[in-house]
Formats: C-alpha cells, structure tokens, sequence
C-alpha cells in the first residue's frame, strides 16, 4: 500500500509518511505525477517528483533531508489522487454508468511515474504495476467527475465529457447526485451544441428541474439550439408565467414553429411530428435533391431519410427514400421517381394510428399533412417509438446498459 508509506532520505532515515499523490492531467495521455504531498507532524509539505530517488515496497527515498518547510496549496491544474479520485464516482465510458475509483495503479515510464489504471472494485489503496487482487482498467476508460474542476477545464471537451454521445450524459445526469449534476453541466456548457443535444435527451421531469434554476435567457439560449418539437415540449414544462417569456426570447423562425406544435395534443400525429424534413420540388432533379441534403447540416438527419416532392402549389407530390435515391440515376427528375400514393397521416390521428401504419409499411418517417394536403411536418421511426413504448420500459436488470428516452407525455392539450 504506498498511501501512509513512510518517506526516508538517502541514508534511510526516516523523515515523514506519505499522504497523497499529486497529478497532472494531460489530453490523451496518461497524467504524470507532479509530486507528493507528505505529512510531517501537523503540517502538509510539497515535495516535487524530482527529489523521489526510488518507491519501493516498503519506503519512498529522496535523495536529500532538506525539505520545503512551506504548507502545501494546490495550485491549478494539480489533482491529487487521494483527494479527488479515490473514494469519488467515475464516468465509465463504456457502461455510460457512474462508478467509484477504489485503487489506482502506477506505472514508471519513459517520461517518469504516471497514473494508468483505475479499479472500481473495493479493496486497498495505491499499487504499482501488476496487482494480485483484481486486474485494473486502463485509465483512459474513466472519466473523472469531482475533484479539481480547474483541472478539467484544462482539457479540452473533444477528449473529456465529448468522449460521450448525448445520449450517454443525459443518462448520467439522471443517475448523477446534485453535485455531480453540476460537474457535468459545468463540462456540457462549454459546448453550446453538445448541451442542447443533452437537454433533448433528457426525462422531461430531469429537463425541467435542471432548467428552472436559470435565467430566461439562458433557458433560450439552449432551447433555441433544440428541435421545434422538444423546445415545445420543454417550454409546457416551464411555470406558466414564464413560458411566454421565454417564448419572445426565442429566434422569431424558431417562435412560429413552437407556436404551430403548441397548438396540438401531445397524443396526436401533430404533437409527435417535427418541423425538420427534405422538401424538394417535384421538377427537380435526385441530383439537386441530394444536393440540398448535403447542406442541410442544421436539421435532425433522422429527418432527412426520405426526400419529399411537392407540386407547384406546395402539396406533397410524392415520397422518395434516400437509399432509393441513391440507386437511381442522378439525372431523374422527382416526379417521375417518387412514390405518388405515399402512406400519410393527419394531425388529429392518435398514436397507435400513427405507429400501426409506420410498421405496417416500414416506414422511416411519415408525413403529416393538412386538410389541403400540405406538409406540416414529419414524424420519424424515433419520436414514434418513444411514444409507443411504456414510460418505465427502461426499469431492467442492474448492470444493463440501455438509454432512456424522454418520457412520452409530451404537452397538456
């Protein structure tokens, strides 16, 4: 165990016991150690990696007696491994599940001593390299949570929380304590696109909570980065008396289509389609339709699995899938190609209508029309499957790795 393990100096006379590690943690790389932090009587010393001459089974050997007599301060971008790992909830990546650090292995390497593995399953404490217990994993397959925040904010977001799908960290959150909420929000925010695709994610009751406590303006600043359908959904969850508020502070584009969803029961075809969709004249070309598909960057690519052609006066003309677009010859115009009796839905037709009929023709999407046969929006093969399936679906066997969806009951009437 080297926690407590006694430091001596190069005549093997003891000087104090060892209290924690200190780190630095480095993008992609394995944190190196910095130094140590010793205890002599009541008083915390630094001692720099540099003065550690050999660690052993038994002692810690510096090369000289003198020691810096200075209290110990952390200074930014030092972890220790005592105090902000050990004992503290990990992200493990590849679970998407919060677990807890209970030994950590050190390894001498080329650049010098270096933190490589984490082991989640209780027994001791520091142990270097192979350890006859239980086999560590590598450290790269955890993320840390707690602990030094300044030290993570050292890391950049495509290496740290960005190591993660939305999905992932949404469920997390839900599992996560109110400090370890705030953790990983802290990380998400600096990514303004990866918070809004966690906040879509998100249980409604999650969303909401998490919500209540900022501002207006920072409520649309995220939701204006979301789809039509969940800032709809998101908005019915806020306190009446803000949803108004929060509604004008929305980009005005964005403020038409939440309006148009809001006016629809969250168990309709109308309350479960979204605004985004391909929608292409019906004398264009597959070519020119694929064209638009490329820059249409900003819409949810669920969405854009079917290419609609509409006729001059703007009703829906036909349905083309995207892999029967790309099996035909870019030259075809829409009209000649598309399916010209597309299966659609109307507004009012409830969620086992709109289910039935997805599986009954396997279809990725569905088109909502109204009453003149114009597109309103789109419901994909996702929002109908959220809506299908039992709220509490998710409640399985411990150790299960599956991501919950948002829950189904979407807006009051």
């Amino acid at each position: 165990m080297l926690l407590r393990r006694v430091v001596v100096d190069a005549q093997d006379k003891s000087l104090a016991r060892l209290e924690d590690v200190i780190v630095k943690l480095r993008d992609d790389e394995y944190p190196l150690l910095w130094g140590l932090v010793i205890r002599v009587g009541a008083s915390r010393l630094f001692v720099a990696i540099a003065d550690v001459v050999s660690i052993d089974a038994t002692s810690i050997r510096l090369q000289s007696a003198r020691l810096d007599l200075r209290p110990f301060t952390r200074r930014d971008g030092e972890v220790l491994l005592k105090e902000d790992v050990l004992g503290h909830r990990l992200i493990d990546i590849a679970h998407s599940a919060l677990v807890k650090a209970y030994d950590i292995r050190l390894k001498a390497t080329p650049e010098g001593w270096a933190a490589t593995g984490l082991d989640v399953h209780k027994h001791s404490w520091f142990h270097f390299g192979a350890h006859e217990h239980h086999p560590a994993r590598d450290w790269h397959a955890f993320l840390l949570l707690l602990g030094n925040q300044r030290a993570l904010q050292s890391l950049s977001t495509s290496t740290w929380i960005g190591r993660l799908k939305p999905a992932q960290i949404a469920k997390i959150i839900e599992a996560a304590s109110t400090r370890e909420q705030d953790a990983l929000l802290a990380q998400v925010h600096s990514d303004p696109e990866l918070e809004a695709d966690v906040f879509e994610e998100l249980d409604e009751a999650r969303q909401t909570q998490l919500l209540k406590n900022r501002s207006d303006q920072d409520v649309a600043d995220v939701l204006s980065r979301m789809r039509a359908d969940d800032v709809a959904d998101a908005v019915m969850e806020l306190p009446q008396a803000r949803r108004l508020k929060v509604l004008e502070l929305l980009p005005p584009a964005q403020n038409t289509k939440v309006l148009a969803l809001l006016g629809y029961n969250h168990a309709t075809a109308g309350g479960l389609m979204g605004t985004d969709y391909l929608a292409v004249s019906e004398d264009r070309s597959i070519a020119a339709a694929l064209d638009m598909l490329r820059t249409a960057t900003t819409q949810q690519p669920e969405a854009l699995a079917t290419i609609h052609s509409l006729r001059a006066d703007g009703t829906l003309g036909g349905t083309l899938s995207l892999v029967r677009a790309l099996q035909l010859d870019p030259a075809a115009l829409l009209r000649d190609v598309a399916d010209p009796d597309p299966v659609v839905a109307s507004p009012e037709d409830d969620i086992i209508a709109v289910t039935t009929r997805m599986a009954d023709f396997n279809l990725m999407t569905l088109p909502v029309l109204d009453a003149e046969g114009r597109v309103l929006g789109i419901i994909t093969v996702d929002d109908a499957l959220e809506a299908a399936i039992p709220a509490d679906w998710y409640r399985r066997e411990p150790g299960e790795t599956a991501v919950r969806p948002r829950a189904v009951d979407r807006r009051q009437a």
